[in-house]
Parts: structure tokens; sequence; C-alpha cells
């Protein structure tokens, strides 16, 4: 009695075709999980960097915010940036990184208010500051 022939087998150019699909769909995944885990270890790293500073500054904070502002932007690829905290419902900038010299600057005499549609008015109602293309 013989047994039929698996379909399959009969076609060897599709089951390497089928193998290759296979692959690249396992390196694909592969290709994702080894970047979560070094974006997991690059935040893990920064936060220990901020901890360590927070412990050789007892009780002074200008430089916690700077090594904050600084491991975020080096996170984020970013070319400038700014960290503000929150006293009341005003904002008070704490610390700059590659900020235009006349904005830091302005920022130093004057704390703008939160005007209407901005970023910091949203904050304050409690919405989202950017869309999720974004984050």
């Amino acid at each position: 009695m013989s047994r039929a022939p698996n379909s399959r087998l009969a076609d060897p150019q599709q089951v390497i075709a089928d193998l290759r699909r296979a692959n690249a769909e396992l390196q694909h995944r592969l290709d994702e999980r080894t970047a979560e885990r070094d974006d997991a270890l690059l935040r893990e790293t920064a936060t220990t960097e901020v901890l360590g500073v927070i412990n050789a500054s007892p009780g002074n904070l200008a430089p916690v915010f700077e090594a904050m502002l600084e491991r975020a932007m080096r996170l984020c690829e970013a070319a400038f940036g700014s960290l503000w905290t929150l006293n009341g419902d005003r904002f008070q900038p704490v610390a700059h990184h590659g900020v235009p010299a006349r904005y830091a600057e302005y920022l130093a005499h004057e704390v703008p208010a939160a005007g209407p549609g901005t970023g910091r008015a949203r904050l304050l109602a409690g919405r989202q500051t950017l869309s999720r293309r974004f984050s």
C-alpha cells in the first residue's frame, strides 16, 4: 500500500519560499525584541545615573534637574530641551540644554503664563499634550 505524496513536498521551491518567509518573520520579531531590550537598558542606565546624582546632591535639586534633562534628551536624541516644575498654577523653568541663548535669557527674567492652547495649559487641564504618533 503506497502513501499519498505530500503536496508540500511535491514542490521544493514552495517549501523553500515558506521557510524563507518564516525565517524573515522570526528575524523581524527578534529585531523588535532586541530594540525593546536596548531601549529598556538605556532607560535603566539613565535612571541609575540620575539616582546617583540625587544621592550625591542631598538638598540641592539643581544638579538633579540638570541630570534628568540631560538623560531625557539623550534617550530622545533631542537637540535641545527644557525642564519645568509646576508651582501652583505656574510653571518655572529649572534646567535648559542647547536652547537658544535669547530664549534662556528670556526665561531667566520672566516666566510666561500658560496661555490658551499651549502645551502647559493642556497639562494644567489634565489633557494630553502630544498626539499618539509622537509618544
